[in-house]
Formats: C-alpha cells, structure tokens, sequence
C-alpha cells in the first residue's frame, strides 16, 4: 500500500546548532549513568501512587519545558509533580497546597540523592516506599547503598534535555498522523529512552520469558501489535546516540525494507532499525530526516505485518490548518 499523503510540519525556522546540539556518548557516561539512577527514584515514585495503564504508560515521564516531569501525581486529597529542571539544575517538588521543595541537581551519590529527596518528601507530609533495587541495568545497586554513581555535568544535562525536547515535538507530529490507538509520547526511565508506539489492534501472542516477574512486565507492554520508534543515548554495543523502531511480534520480511534516510540501516543484533543522532543532526533538516525514518519504518513493519493502514492512518485534509 502506498503511503498517504501527510500534512506540513514546519511552522518554524529550524535552529540545528541549539536545537541539535553535539553530544558524544562518551563525555556524559558518568552523568548519564548517575542521571539513569535518579530518574529511576523519581520514576519508581509515580508507578507506586497512580493506578496501573496498559503498557505501563503509568510509568513514564514527560518531557516539560525545563526537563523531564512526573506530571500530576494524586496523594490523598492532595496532588504533587516532580520535575528534573535542566535548565536551573534543581529537582523541583510541587504540592496543589502552597508548600513545596527543591534538591540541587550537582555531583552527588544516588544514595545521597535518594536520602534526601525522601526527607524532602517527608517534610511535604508525602510517604512513599518504593523497591530501591534498579531495573534494566547490568550488576544493580540499592538505591540507597549506591556510592559509585557521583557526577553530574550541567552542561551535558542540558544538552541532554535540549535533545529531547526537539525529539518529543517531532514524535509528536509523527503521533498525530495516526487515528489508531497510540502512545503518549513519553521517558521510560528504565530504559532511559523517549518513545512513542503505534497498535494494529489486534491481540498479540503471549510471551514466554522462563523468569516469571520479566514474563508479566513483557506480557503487559507487548499485548498487542506495536511498532514502536525511540530515541537513546546509546551504551553497550550502540557506542553512540541513536533513533531506532522494532516491531513486536516481528513480522517476516521487516528486516528487508527500504527505508529512509539513506543512513537508516537494520541492526540484527538487536532486531531493530537504527538511525543515528548524528545523521540527523547534520541533516540538512532534521525534522525531515527524522520524520522520514519513523514513517517508513512504521510502514516496513505495519505492511509486513498486514495492518489495516486505510482504517488506521491519518489522510490529508486540504481543509487542515496550518
């Protein structure tokens, strides 16, 4: 099926050198494994106070004007939010009542880090255990008992932030040409990655991971029918940041697609297309590369796999505004 006809995108004069700013994986490895532990705390928060959604999309963290938010999170007949502020370096705790509080954002254990926000939210009359183990990462450390992970460079947390703002406005436009059931646009902090899925709305089969714990987290993200696309800042055999979109279950043939830009490649280690920041950033316009992987990509796994696209894609409305 040929690809439908989708509307503008570019209200805007894009600023590449702010927008897309350089980012080497290795210059912010400290802070970025430190950073992971602490987005974790914050993120382990949200999952114990709200109700379960499909996905686990109760789990994740947006990105907001100064960083990454927990959004509205409800505690009796209060509400609070947790934001990381990259841009005044500040972990900002906010109540629906006048009082609130902030921890700086500068080198600091996770332990340290941890002990202090659960003071702060004490203070606010909010009690929150949470599981300090980690998740998602080799050889985990107690939140608590963790004095290995200490640095924080501003400089690279801003950079951080900065990407994935341009990110999340471009997921964005790619979510709204879709009319089936997607995700939000949202940080899952156990994987540390910005992500946005799509579903055919059809059941998928069930999982079979032999650990029972992993089997019921995997049952519940992959229910259904996804191609999901994401952006990471890469580690492990990924040496640098990076787009990627898998689709699950994995349809025969999607490894074999053609897609764009020219520089998106099929990485079968992992099973997944990858695109790298690089590519992008240097692009002429990043919007556009960006937004040419994630459709086709999209359209290698929803062909493959048979989807209903007339029903489930957004066509051109001469009539839309501008």
């Amino acid at each position: 099926m040929a690809a439908q006809p989708l509307p503008p995108f570019n209200r805007q004069p894009e600023l590449p050198g702010e927008a897309w700013p350089e980012f080497r994986l290795a210059d912010w490895k400290d802070t970025y494994a430190t950073l992971h532990m602490w987005t974790q705390i914050v993120g382990k928060i949200r999952l114990a106070l709200t109700p379960l959604t499909n996905h686990w999309w109760n789990v994740p963290l947006y990105v907001s004007s100064r960083g990454l938010t927990t959004s509205i999170i409800p505690y009796g007949n209060r509400s609070f939010e947790i934001e990381f502020d990259f841009q005044n370096h500040e972990l900002a705790i906010r109540t629906t009542d006048p009082n609130a509080a902030s921890i700086p954002l500068v080198p600091r254990s996770v332990a340290d880090f941890y002990a202090e926000l659960m003071a702060a939210l004490r203070v606010l009359e909010i009690d929150v255990p949470i599981w300090t183990m980690p998740v998602e990462v080799p050889n985990p450390i107690p939140f608590d008992e963790d004095t290995v992970h200490a640095s924080y460079d501003p400089d690279y947390a801003r950079r951080f932030w900065r990407i994935l703002l341009s990110v999340d406005e471009i997921f964005k436009v790619f979510r709204s040409r879709f009319v089936g059931k997607s995700s939000p646009v949202h940080f899952f902090w156990g994987s540390f990655d910005l992500a946005v899925s799509r579903f055919s709305g059809r059941r998928a089969p069930e999982r079979h991971e032999t650990d029972p714990v992993l089997r019921r987290i995997m049952q519940e993200a992959y229910s259904h029918e996804v191609v999901s696309a994401g952006w990471w800042p890469g580690g492990g055999t990924l040496e640098e940041a990076a787009f990627y979109c898998y689709a699950a279950p994995t349809p025969a043939g999607f490894e074999e697609q053609t897609v764009h830009p020219r520089q998106a490649h099929y990485d079968s280690s992992l099973g997944e297309y990858l695109l790298m920041y690089d590519d992008v950033r240097r692009a002429e316009s990043p919007k556009t590369a960006l937004l040419a992987f994630l459709q086709s990509t999209y359209e290698a796994g929803a062909t493959t796999a048979g989807w209903d696209r007339s029903a489930l894609e957004r066509v051109s409305d001469s009539t839309e505004q501008h």
